[in-house]
């Protein structure tokens, strides 16, 4: 019996407890939920200025904590930011949502985009169109954006009638900053007028969604800067460039002996057509994968005219497969050009320079059957090269061919350093067109940049060392670009 009475009166005593930790609860939450419903004290001081060092179209807000936040009832989670939007955006929204339509159509109808089954519904409208009515459709629907987007400065000026207020962002609590930057394409939805009259409103919002007064201010424009003032080091870089550029090439122009040191692949390539010779083979040159406006391939040609020409004085055949049919009319004009230098133009042959193809490695293919064939004495690359950097390369090597090679292709150099006998490393391809062909540019512009890494270092060693100081951080500030 006195078992039974214990049990019952701990059971009733868990049931006090349990009952009465609800009621405090309740209490709590109760409490709590009226903190939430009070609206928070709305924040203050809010500042809208134009984003500074811009292309415009953005503007940069600030504004003081609202007492609430961190302190006082501590009740606020984010602020909310908000735009006055004129009515008239309807209808430049309509005209951006037609533009966009008809451009997914012509990218449909032309293979540009993967079906889209809104899209696909839509097309059906547009099914009696031809492609050149689709394009002067866009083309119309772009002209009458750009009469819209010209009128948004006019609209703005109608606040607050004939509007209303958009929802842009929020910030996190503790967040006094906002920037609101817009696309500068009139097509996009995200666009924001410059040199519009923008007005803008920040409340102080809990975690119930309820709202602090607002803070509103305006009008305030947003504009592009002609000069960005964060760049400053970049400018007085190009001006010291700069004249180094012209200083040394007017030096080079001048006759004066500027010196570049000796490359070892360009050297050896005298070496190279006099084995040919003593061999009787050819001489095979690759110009690479680029095209005629790629660097790499414009330096080549400069190194494509010394082989030639030696290839000319030694009288021996030299064989040139190209890639771009481009490449192809620059190369033989090159080549030309250099018999006719070394005063041998009957010796000129037209199928010396030759287009293959313009697939990669059926080019490749080709030009691997060329030297398991005419088995080269030399193997010459000089240009942009991807993945058939190695294959070209390994098969040289079975072919018993010399072989130097030259490429700005940072993940390509490696499979030439360890298959080719000669390699030019990254710009050292750049320099060998200077240090052949002689061009009072091209030298002087070399040695500027010399000039300018040697003034980098330096400055950089300069910058290490004062950084264990106090002004070491006043030194590197002033190479410092943002934006």
């Amino acid at each position: 019996m006195r078992v039974k009475l214990l049990l019952l009166f701990f059971v009733l005593l868990f049931a006090c407890t349990i009952a009465q930790a609800q009621d405090e609860s309740a209490e709590i939450d109760t409490s709590l939920v009226e903190n939430l419903t009070v609206p928070p004290a709305p924040p203050s001081n809010l500042q809208v200025i134009d984003k500074p060092n811009d292309h415009g179209h953005a503007t940069i807000l600030t504004w003081e904590l609202s007492p609430d936040d961190g302190a006082g009832s501590n009740s606020v989670v984010q602020y909310e930011i908000y735009r006055w939007r004129p009515s008239f955006l309807s209808d430049v929204d309509d005209i951006r949502d037609s533009l966009d339509v008809v451009q997914k159509i012509i990218s449909r109808t032309t293979g540009g985009i993967a079906p889209d089954s809104r899209v696909d519904s839509i097309l059906t409208l547009y099914r009696d169109k031809t492609k050149k009515e689709l394009f002067a459709l866009r083309a119309n629907y772009v002209n009458q954006l750009k009469a819209a987007t010209d009128k948004l400065p006019v609209a703005y000026e109608t606040y607050p009638e004939n509007g209303s207020w958009q929802f842009i962002d929020k910030a996190l609590l503790g967040i006094s900053r906002f920037e609101d930057i817009g696309s500068k394409e009139f097509q996009s939805h995200s666009y924001l007028t410059d040199n519009a009259n923008l007005h803008y409103k920040v409340e102080a919002s809990t975690l119930d969604g309820t709202r602090s007064e607002a803070i509103v201010f305006g009008p305030v424009q947003s504009s592009g800067q002609w000069y960005n003032t964060f760049r400053t080091p970049v400018l007085f870089a190009v001006i010291i460039f700069t004249f180094l550029t012209i200083f040394f090439v007017s030096k080079a122009r001048k006759g004066a002996d500027l010196y570049v040191r000796p490359l070892g692949g360009i050297e050896a390539i005298d070496d190279a057509i006099g084995r040919a010779t003593e061999m009787g083979r050819p001489i095979l040159y690759v110009l690479g994968l680029g095209t005629a406006a790629d660097i790499a391939t414009i330096a080549s040609f400069t190194i494509l005219g010394r082989v030639a020409k030696r290839v000319a004085e030694y009288q021996k055949e030299l064989l040139v497969p190209t890639y771009d049919p481009i490449v192809m009319t620059v190369a033989q004009v090159v080549v030309k050009s250099a018999y006719l230098d070394a005063g041998r133009p009957d010796a000129y042959k037209e199928d010396t320079v030759h287009f293959v193809t313009q697939s990669q490695f059926a080019y490749v293919a080709a030009v691997n059957g060329i030297m398991l064939r005419e088995l080269p004495a030399t193997n010459v690359y000089m240009g942009k090269f991807f993945a058939e950097s190695l294959i070209l390369a390994e098969t040289g090597a079975l072919a018993g061919s010399i072989q130097i090679s030259g490429t700005d292709e940072i993940a390509q150099i490696p499979f030439f350093i360890v298959a080719c006998d000669y390699t030019l490393i990254g710009e050292e391809l750049y320099a060998a067109s200077a240090y052949l062909g002689k061009e009072p540019v091209l030298l002087g512009s070399l040695k500027a940049q010399d000039y300018a890494k040697a003034a980098i270092i330096v400055l950089s060693i300069v910058g290490i060392l004062l950084a264990q100081f106090e002004f070491g951080v006043n030194f590197t500030d002033l190479f410092k670009v943002l934006n």
